[in-house]
């Protein structure tokens, strides 16, 4: 029971797996009595379901704490800046070609929780009349709509003006990633399909079998499972159940297309671009080279054809040459993430639709956590195990909670979809508690009391006024000392949008010089 963990196996690869192993062998890597050899498995037959993906800002760090170089990072997985995402047409339906839509960026001027609330003063009017609550607040929503970049060319790599993550091209960056690890980290790196998995008499894992000749059994004192929805370790091995969100999240599949740019320099959206359909909503999402657009849809309210159509005719004329591939999306948690000598991550612990592009985050956020905290032995693992299970339960939780906020809110009924969207059946408790304290009171930081909440006051304020959420406060919460300072705060976000707009290349224009040149260190 007390024999030291020192060799960790990863089974299965992608950005999961690699992001994994490059975490695990930052932190317990090296050399010395102490380190921890990461062995990575992964099957050459099983094909990275990757497209143009979103990530958090932690990225930046991430990468960072892997000896990433930010600018070779970008020209070899066809990155580009994220500073948000564009919701259209999600409150109201269009009318005759109407589009309306508001913005979630990555940060507001001031904290809500922490530095200076805007939010009652925007909505007794402090901002001034007809003023949206995301350009009210935030001067990334005015960069955002301009297409400009969050930083120049001169500010240091993973440094900003304005906060940001990266869109990517998938499938290039688990390939980065994998260079990276077994030539930078260490990371032992075996390509084979798993035939079986072997268990003590306790039901602890001990080592995979394999086709690969050479590698025919892997052994290892801890595993982790980034083996996607077929999760061999932690559904096939240790029989841990998935908990379905079908009943709360109704898309359960995906349409997806690489749509080329018309010419070299056409310009590159800084932000997602999320388009509600009558079924579904559509992603849309600037690379350096391409768009990654997809359209995410319930089966239950569309046939697979007429989702075609509809991602055919968001796309227009150009898309008639592109081919389309399908994807069935798996929505739902495992019951427990940690048991025994074994941890999920990615598809293999949860998936909820990429609506808000949680899923790199809760792989890196759950990756760090399990470096921070690695047990030096069996015995130690069960305090950490509860730990973990514990924290990222309440993170999926919440983040249910988050992206079912979307699509109650909305005010859309012209299709059967959106009106089961809005059914209080498919509405969680939690979120629905917190609608209804919020027709009343102002959303707060009290309301937001975990520390690994992973959508905090902050993002809760630009979607519920940004779909049009009714607060009725009557004037509690609006302190009048504090109403010419907030009508300043106001000012100076104007100031700093226009200040900004100024002085930031484009998107284009920045991404392009970064491929060629590079950026300077700190």
């Amino acid at each position: 029971m007390n024999r030291p963990i020192k060799q960790v196996l990863i089974v299965g690869g992608g950005t999961a797996g690699w992001l994994c192993a490059g975490i695990l062998a930052r932190q317990l890597g090296g050399e010395g009595p102490d380190t921890v050899q990461i062995t990575l498995v992964e099957s050459p037959d099983i094909p990275i379901l990757g497209v143009g993906e979103g990530t958090w800002p932690t990225m930046r760090n991430t990468l960072r704490q892997l000896g990433v170089d930010e600018g070779a990072f970008m020209r070899e997985c066809d990155a580009t800046f994220k500073q948000g995402s564009e919701f259209v047409n999600w409150s109201e339906p269009p009318v005759n070609g109407s589009k309306q839509s508001y913005y979630h960026p990555l940060s507001a001027v001031f904290h809500s929780a922490y530095e200076f609330n805007l939010a009652p003063y925007w909505l007794a009017g402090d901002a001034g009349a007809n003023v949206t609550y995301d350009k009210a607040v935030a001067s990334q929503t005015h960069i955002c709509r301009l297409g400009l970049a969050p930083k120049k060319i001169t500010t240091p790599a993973y440094e900003a003006l304005q906060n940001y993550s990266y869109h990517l091209n998938a499938n290039k960056f688990a390939a980065f990633l994998t260079r990276h690890c077994v030539e930078k980290l260490g990371v032992r790196h075996v390509v084979a399909n798993v035939k079986q998995v072997l268990q003590d008499e306790q039901g602890f894992l001990t080592a995979v079998t394999t086709d690969h000749g050479n590698e025919a059994r892997l052994d290892a004192d801890f595993f982790v499972d980034c083996s996607g929805a077929r999760a061999v370790l932690l559904e096939g091995a240790l029989a841990i159940r998935w908990h379905g969100l079908d009943n709360t999240i109704l898309n359960d599949t995906a349409l997806a297309m690489q749509v080329p740019y018309e010419h070299d320099d056409c310009a590159i959206a800084t932000h997602t671009i999320a388009t509600a359909h009558e079924a579904g909503w559509s992603w849309d999402i600037g690379l350096h080279n391409r768009r990654g657009v997809g359209y995410v849809y319930s089966s239950a309210h569309s046939s697979d054809d007429r989702a075609e159509q509809v991602l055919r005719d968001y796309i227009g004329p150009m898309a008639a040459a592109l081919e389309v591939r399908k994807l069935k999306l798996k929505l739902g948690y495992r019951e427990r993430f940690w048991e025994k000598n074994c941890v999920a991550l990615g598809m293999s612990a949860a998936f909820i639709e990429p609506l808000e592009a949680s899923a790199i985050f809760l792989v890196e956020a759950g990756a760090h956590m399990l470096a921070e905290q690695f047990p030096c032995s069996r015995a130690a693992m069960p305090y950490v195990a509860a730990q973990y299970n514990q924290t990222f339960r309440l993170r999926w939780d919440k983040t249910v909670d988050f992206v079912k906020l979307h699509y109650c809110l909305s005010k859309r009924r012209d299709t059967d979809y959106w009106r089961d969207n809005c059914e209080s059946a498919t509405i969680p408790p939690s979120l629905q508690a917190k609608l209804n304290h919020w027709q009343h009171h102002l959303p707060s930081k009290h309301d937001f009391d975990y520390a690994f909440e992973p959508f905090v006051l902050d993002s809760y304020l630009f979607v519920l006024y940004g779909m049009g959420f009714r607060t009725n406060i009557a004037d509690r919460g609006v302190a009048a000392t504090r109403r010419a300072e907030a009508r300043r705060r106001f000012a100076d976000i104007a100031k700093q949008s226009h200040m900004l707009a100024r002085e930031l290349p484009s998107q284009r224009e920045l991404v392009d010089k970064v491929y060629q040149y590079g950026m300077p260190s700190l």
